[in-house]
């Protein structure tokens, strides 16, 4: 266990990361919820945006409540903070944030990738209307996920006063556990496996387009080619953030981690950087979100 001022580094740190998070996200959810209110008809990106905007919130929550227990108050921390009901949702809003990443993902390959395969042609076609049943998919899948995390139940309680001479016995449950979880979360290889194809996918595409638009309109052939461009930049960004996310996600949940210590803090800092950083370049890479992102953080500077 280190101490507080040992800690300090990842309060400021982590402070930052929440405040930044509860902003970009909070200014995605009112834009998004206010296009949606006047044209009263959603789209696809509008649904996925708003989503993404909550997921992340929620994320960003239960990270700072851990960080900020496991910091100041330790003892209340073990007993209380890491319970049944905040393991569930920090496995939920984990779990769907990284879905809706990954329909993301999938949403800009299918508007962006050229390709003329039938099956890639009836999903750029239809994807309008298959994103909400994507989303619906990702929140149950992670309900399903985070309920068997609560049901798998580690760390369980052990009868120290049956076990204390058999540190063997004490041992095998506790990797049985530590396995039991992995082997849940591992269901999360799958919407990795989908980014991964994804941006692949992209990198595909614009190794074609460039190929095939040698006779075109030079004008059409920049513009063409700089929206692959443009998406690739920001799909690789995002698979930057959703790797580490993941490789966090996955070391802390393996408790192998010595609770207090520096390594638990940095894990920590690396998994709330996925929910700010995520939304930051979605921001930076959608031109209509940046004057209005602009004129508020003007606002806030005047007040």
């Amino acid at each position: 266990m280190i101490s507080f001022l040992s800690a300090l580094p990842h309060v400021i740190v982590m402070s930052a990361e929440f405040i930044t998070g509860i902003t970009v996200n909070g200014f995605l959810i009112i834009m998004n919820c206010k296009e949606l209110i006047k044209s009263r008809k959603p789209t696809p990106v509008q649904l996925l945006f708003i989503c993404i905007g909550m997921s992340r919130f929620g994320l960003l929550m239960v990270l700072m409540i851990q960080s900020f227990f496991s910091v100041l108050f330790p003892l209340f921390y073990k007993v209380n903070i890491f319970g049944t009901a905040m393991l569930f949702f920090w496995m939920f809003f984990s779990s769907v944030s990284l879905w809706f990443a990954t329909c993301l993902s999938v949403f800009y390959c299918l508007k962006i990738a050229g390709f003329t395969q039938s099956c890639f042609l009836w999903l750029k076609f239809r994807i309008s209307k298959l994103m909400p049943w994507l989303l619906l998919g990702s929140l149950l899948a992670s309900m399903s996920i985070a309920a068997l995390c609560v049901e798998a139940d580690y760390p369980k309680k052990v009868d120290d006063n049956a076990l204390k001479n058999a540190t063997l016995k004490r041992t095998e449950p506790k990797i049985r556990q530590i396995n039991e979880m992995l082997l849940v979360n591992l269901a999360l290889l799958f919407p990795l496996a989908i980014f991964v194809m994804s941006t692949f996918m992209l990198f595909i595409s614009l190794y074609k387009h460039t190929h095939r638009m040698q006779n075109g309109s030079h004008g059409v052939r920049n513009a063409s080619t700089k929206a692959h461009i443009n998406a690739l930049k920001t799909v690789i960004t995002f698979f930057c953030f959703f790797l580490s996310y993941f490789a966090a996600f996955m070391a802390n949940m393996t408790f192998s981690i010595p609770y207090g210590s520096h390594c638990f803090f940095v894990v920590k800092d690396i998994m709330a950087a996925f929910p700010s950083g995520h939304s930051i370049i979605i921001l930076l890479s959608n031109s209509k979100y940046q004057q209005p992102f602009r004129r508020l953080l003007c606002f806030k500077k005047n007040q």
